[in-house]
């Protein structure tokens, strides 16, 4: 039987930070019987008023339901949580951060104890837990089944994806959508850089960078096709010679305005890298063939 005909399922989370927290009252408000535990006890004093077990000990928080949420530092924060606690027979989800490397050795570590385990990332802010229109969603990988036995629980505070039976492809997943977040605040801020000083108001650009990014969106399938199919050139309006060329007005500008380029000059070395590769054949591709190079790095 699974979690969508099993109504108010109790389970035990482990770890009080912010998100946490904000998990632990979505699934309170849902109904569902919570044991917690924190290593500074005094965070759950609030919960407790809202209805949540506290558990003195994290092997007291764990022997309480077969269910054992983490929501811990890292890592190591779980290992020590769990250090000389009987798993036999426990569902584990950890929702913290760690590589794929962690997630695939964690989930080992934990079916030689006995247990069956997901690794998960959050793709979501605690504001936006238990809010449905915040579009907040959570990574799982590894033991589909668990998944699938309690998945409705999982999704009270936000949605939940499974992205394979791979230990550490949620964190994958988590990660590549960080990254390409923290790209995307790099260039952001180098625009607000650039016109700090001037008689342009920040609140002037930002329609416009949100509408000009919009646009550019049509990169992240576009990328997706051509890495699938090798094929970096059909249809490409801006060719990387040309781009590589304009490039250097982007620098220039970034100088005559006291503006440091660090933001930038990787990804354009990048591109300058591919190109005099081979110029024949790489002149008339977009930029996606840049990417090939950071695989060898």
């Amino acid at each position: 039987m699974t979690d969508t005909h099993v109504t108010n399922r109790p389970l035990t989370l482990l770890g009080l930070g912010d998100m946490g927290t904000a998990l632990a009252r979505t699934w309170l408000a849902a109904g569902h019987p919570l044991t917690v535990w924190n290593r500074t006890a005094a965070k759950a004093g609030a919960l407790a008023a809202e209805g949540a077990a506290v558990a003195a000990s994290a092997a007291e928080a764990v022997a309480a339901n077969t269910l054992v949420v983490l929501c811990l530092l890292d890592d190591a924060s779980v290992g020590a949580a769990l250090d000389g606690i009987d798993l036999t027979g426990k569902d584990l989800v950890n929702l913290t951060t760690g590589t794929p490397a962690e997630g695939r050795a964690r989930a080992a570590w934990a079916e030689a104890r006995g247990a069956r385990f997901l690794d998960s990332g959050i793709m979501a802010t605690p504001a936006m837990i238990g809010v449905p229109e915040a579009g907040a969603y959570v990574f799982h990988s590894g033991s589909r089944t668990l998944f699938d036995t309690h998945r409705a629980t999982l999704e009270v505070p936000a949605g939940a994806r499974f992205v394979g039976e791979d230990p550490g492809h949620a964190a994958l997943h988590d990660i590549a959508l960080l990254s390409a977040m923290y790209g995307l605040f790099a260039g952001v801020s180098h625009a607000y850089a650039l016109i700090e000083g001037e008689d342009i108001a920040p609140g002037s650009l930002a329609p416009l960078l949100s509408e000009w990014l919009g646009a550019m969106g049509f990169f992240v399938g576009n990328a997706a096709e051509r890495l699938a199919s090798r094929d970096f050139t059909t249809g490409v309006v801006s060719g990387l010679a040309m781009q590589v060329a304009g490039s250097g007005t982007l620098l220039r500008t970034a100088a005559e305005q006291g503006v440091s380029a660090e933001l930038l000059v990787p990804y354009l070395d990048l591109m300058r890298e591919r190109l005099e590769a081979d110029p024949a054949a790489h002149a008339g591709e977009d930029t996606t063939g840049a990417i090939t190079l950071l695989r060898r790095r």
